[in-house]
């Protein structure tokens, strides 16, 4: 199989428990998340600063090439030349994602992985506890995903979910107040329900474009915007999930 073909990928991964780890700082990430290698593959300049990972891993094959070549293989160019094939974790159900958490973050159908890459790397920063991803979500282990979340990605906990919108009716039960991030008629300005100061909050953020679903909206106990100045309707996914995990920081 090809690396450079995306959507293969993007499918046999997760089904053959791996991903990629791209560049030596995401790779000594996911090694010190406990995750394990399956091989390793880089440009001859990278053997001797990994040496020490390399030789900590003595059972994962070592492949070496030119960045042309690695280029060649991947099918994109490359800034930084080393890569490793990785096992997956294990996934983390739901019951254990939410348990002790008091910021989760829900993605439904966040389609691109530069977008999902930094909302991780937001909710690392920001406080948000755990993040939970709906079926149609794109793969937090995809290469690009992890590389913009700069291993964020293995530090937040995170769950896919299986029977959404039904998983609403779990999280409400483990006590999480939900609210979905869309300018509704309904809507409480961010700072509104930041001063509201939820003991456990779950805050909804929908896909690109159409954002949070009608089915999403019904459920949910209130709606939340960030106000804008005139002419300006929305921001992006990632941009407005940092802005809202600053807000809504528990304190």
């Amino acid at each position: 199989m090809a690396l450079s073909d995306a959507a293969l990928r993007q499918h046999q991964d997760p089904a053959n428990g791996r991903y990629i780890a791209e560049s030596s700082k995401v790779m000594r990430r996911a090694l010190a998340a406990g995750h394990t290698p399956r091989s390793f593959f880089m440009a001859p300049k990278w053997i001797d600063a990994l040496a020490d990972v390399l030789a900590a891993h003595p059972e994962a094959p070592i492949f070496v090439g030119s960045d042309a070549v690695l280029e060649e293989i991947t099918g994109f160019h490359l800034h930084r030349g080393a890569f490793a094939a990785m096992n997956r974790p294990t996934p983390l159900t739901l019951d254990e994602v939410l348990s002790g958490a008091k910021r989760i973050a829900i993605l439904e159908d966040i389609v691109d992985h530069t977008n999902l890459g930094a909302i991780f790397r937001s909710a690392a920063a920001l406080g948000i506890d755990a993040v939970l991803i709906t079926p149609r979500c794109a793969d937090p282990l995809y290469r690009r995903s992890i590389r913009v979340s700069m291993g964020a990605v293995f530090q937040v906990p995170w769950a896919r979910l299986s029977a959404w919108p039904d998983d609403l009716a779990a999280i409400s039960a483990a006590g999480f107040d939900i609210a979905a991030m869309e300018l509704t008629a309904s809507a409480l300005s961010i700072d509104e329900l930041g001063a509201a100061r939820s003991e456990k909050l779950a805050l909804v953020l929908g896909t690109e474009g159409a954002g949070v679903s009608a089915a999403v909206l019904a459920a949910a106990d209130l709606h939340v915007m960030i106000p804008m100045r005139p002419g300006v309707d929305s921001l992006n996914v990632a941009a407005a999930c940092a802005v809202a995990f600053w807000e809504l920081r528990a304190r």
